[in-house]
């Protein structure tokens, strides 16, 4: 049950929220709403779709035979990526509300392409087709390579399809670029051979991982926002956090955390929490451009907590070869320390303006809430549960949705009827459909890079061309991840990324999994930071405040998330790398340089009060987050000169600088001034 429902929160806020949600999802949808037949044939490939892949994954052999790798990922692929035609209308003046007679030829041509190719796949394995497939194959490749494009294009936007549509005819000149990014050629006919009949390339990694992970997570995530899950999150939010100092706004850190960690998505994690956290924010004392700014930072957020972090995390599993529990383990500190920056941010502000909670009587009661929503929490620890202990991360969420369903039919408000059933596996294969195009698509990137061996000489370049300087070179990482993520999805952005700049930071020493992390992270912050900045626009219509204004406070908010980066990439302990003594002392003092750094971005530290009452309170400020960032910074680890204590006494200085700075600045003002 909301919590506007149980206690009669002030309707006026809630109502305009939930108004400009409404027009948001109306207006910005890229879906159409599917009716009668059209609606009937997404169902159908939906459940047939997840019904393949438990096949797969589970070797029920229910066609009565083992299925190749290659023919069940063509296969799904026909079933998904050719949705993107019948769900995503071509442009802004393509009918949204039936399906116009070319996407439903363009849906039929490409499943025709993949089940071609998925009937073939022992021919493909056995007769090398990727590099010397028939005149009839190579047309086929032609018709599938265009209308992929064409798919990622609806998908993604029209930037990654630029972008991937000139990195797939690479290939065919090749041999005419420049030194730096020169390859072996190929001629065209090779090059979509190459796309299509390789596992490199359309069903190369992305797919992949797809296939093998992310299915499940994004049926079971579907399965959580459709069964109500985030009203309990904002419940018990609100339940712990509503009460105390500035309390709404750290309600959105817990409730928008726990959302973002499930649907992967910043915008739908604004608007679905974003609609009673920022309102309620308003209402006791913040300012509207700081209560969006708060909201966009904790929902992109999300999309890097544990357990479940998007679609990403499972890519990059794949990517390295490695079990995503040690994705999701290597992710918690970092993650932490980010929600941990914007929690003190908030407390600080809250404490400077004098800001209280809501009112008891307001909030839902935390025994309640537990009682109508324990169904999601044993969901949870079971999936954890399956994760860690049994680590069976393919089927993990799937077992994990069929004993929410099962759970959730005892439940008489989210209870699931014909036509609620119906909504939710609409909604399945709505996302199941737009992830499938872009990672499809994207591949084609990987593709282009495979067959001109550009993916192996691109590192060497990019490191020389840096002077053989890490600093430089991590640098150059940050700001080709941030430019890159302002018009890419998240995915896309870190796939492009792993590929074309990972190996060069590897090579240059920096721990594997630190690089593709520091990649992830530094593509989400073009959700907070202006001229983008995404996440903070649609936060902004639902607060009322002007969108770069609350950019900008988002970017404050958000600080830590440009830091903690280059803090574990620079010395992994903070990603659980290391030693025990190493860990420990990194994490120790991560969280105390993130509280000072925290703390200087407020001007509010505990015990010392307001930094903005002194006259050189901007000094001991700077002072104070460089006594923060010292203590935060991990010793040692190969890129940094100075070990753990050298740094520690040294930001131990400044931070006792700092205060005691504004002390004597402020004993020696004259009384009330």
């Amino acid at each position: 049950m909301s919590m506007q429902a149980d206690h009669g929160e002030p309707d006026a806020e809630i109502a305009r929220a939930k108004k400009i949600l409404a027009k948001a999802e109306a207006s910005e949808s890229r879906y159409r709403d599917l009716k009668g037949g059209w609606r009937a044939v997404l169902i159908a490939l939906t459940l047939a779709s997840i019904l393949l892949a438990l096949d797969q994954l589970m070797n029920l052999h229910l066609t009565g035979r083992a299925i190749l790798a290659n023919s069940y990922l063509y296969a799904l692929c026909g079933m998904l990526t050719s949705g993107a035609f019948l769900i995503m209308p071509a442009g802004p003046k393509a009918p949204r509300d039936r399906v116009p007679w070319y996407d439903a030829i363009l849906f039929l041509v490409m499943m025709a392409v993949f089940l071609f190719f998925s009937f073939n796949g022992q021919r493909i394995a056995e007769e090398g087709w990727e590099y010397s497939a028939p005149t009839f194959v190579v047309a086929v490749a032609v018709v599938g390579w265009v209308l992929v494009l064409e798919a990622l294009r609806r998908a993604g936007g029209t930037a990654v399809f630029a972008v991937t549509a000139l990195f797939s005819f690479y290939p065919v000149v090749a041999g005419i670029m420049p030194g730096p990014i020169a390859g072996f050629p190929q001629d065209f006919p090779t090059t979509a051979a190459y796309h299509f009949a390789s596992s490199e390339s359309v069903v190369g990694i992305p797919t992949q991982a797809f296939g093998e992970l992310v299915i499940g997570f994004v049926m079971f995530g579907a399965a959580l926002q459709f069964t109500g899950a985030a009203p309990f999150f904002n419940n018990i939010a609100f339940a712990l956090f509503g009460g105390v100092r500035g309390g709404p706004a750290k309600v959105a850190i817990f409730a928008s955390g726990l959302m973002g960690s499930v649907s992967g998505s910043v915008v739908s994690n604004v608007l679905t929490t974003g609609v009673v956290t920022i309102p309620a924010m308003k209402r006791t004392g913040f300012r509207p451009a700081y209560a969006g700014g708060v909201e966009a930072c904790a929902s992109t957020g999300g999309v890097l907590m544990p357990p479940v972090m998007g679609a990403t995390a499972f890519v990059m599993a794949s990517f390295l070869g490695i079990p995503y529990v040690s994705i999701a383990i290597a992710a918690a500190i970092p993650s932490l320390l980010y929600y941990f920056g914007l929690f003190v941010q908030i407390d600080g502000y809250a404490a400077r303006h004098g800001l209280k909670g809501l009112p008891r009587e307001e909030l839902p009661s935390i025994r309640a809430t537990f009682a109508e929503g324990w169904h999601y929490v044993l969901v949870f620890v079971a999936l954890v549960w399956m994760l860690v202990v049994l680590q069976r991360e393919s089927l993990a969420p799937f077992y994990a949705t069929a004993v929410l369903l099962v759970i959730n039919q005892f439940i008489r408000q989210y209870r699931l009827d014909w036509q609620r059933l119906g909504k939710l596996v609409v909604g399945i294969g709505g996302a199941l459909v737009e992830l499938s195009a872009l990672l499809a698509g994207v591949g084609l990137i990987i593709g282009s890079l495979s067959v001109t061996g550009l993916a192996g000489t691109l590192a060497n370049d990019l490191v020389f061309m840096a002077g053989n300087n890490v600093y430089v070179l991590l640098v150059m990482g940050a700001l080709t991840s941030f430019i890159f993520g302002m018009g890419m999805t998240i995915t896309a952005c870190y796939i492009f990324l792993a590929i074309v700049l990972a190996p060069s930071l590897v090579q240059a020493g920096f721990d594997p999994l630190a690089v593709h992390l520091f990649m992830m992270y530094w593509g989400m912050v073009s959700f907070i930071t202006p001229p983008v900045a995404l996440g903070a626009f649609v936060a902004a219509g639902i607060a009322g405040a002007p969108p770069m204004k609350v950019g900008f406070e988002a970017v404050k908010l958000g600080a830590t998330m440009y830091i903690v980066p280059f803090l574990f990439v620079l010395n992994p302990a903070l990603i659980l790398n290391g030693s025990a003594y190493d860990v420990v002392w990194a994490v120790v003092t991560g969280f105390i340089g993130i509280y000072l750094a925290g703390c200087a971005l407020e001007g509010w530290l505990g015990g010392v009060g307001d930094f903005r009452r002194s006259p050189v309170g901007w000094l001991a400020r700077l002072i104070l987050a460089a006594g923060g960032i010292l203590l935060a910074l991990p010793g040692g680890g190969g890129h940094i000169p100075y070990g753990h204590v050298e740094l520690t006494v040294a930001g131990l200085v400044l931070a006792g600088a700092a205060v005691t700075l504004v002390r004597l600045t402020a004993r020696s003002r004259p009384a009330g001034a």
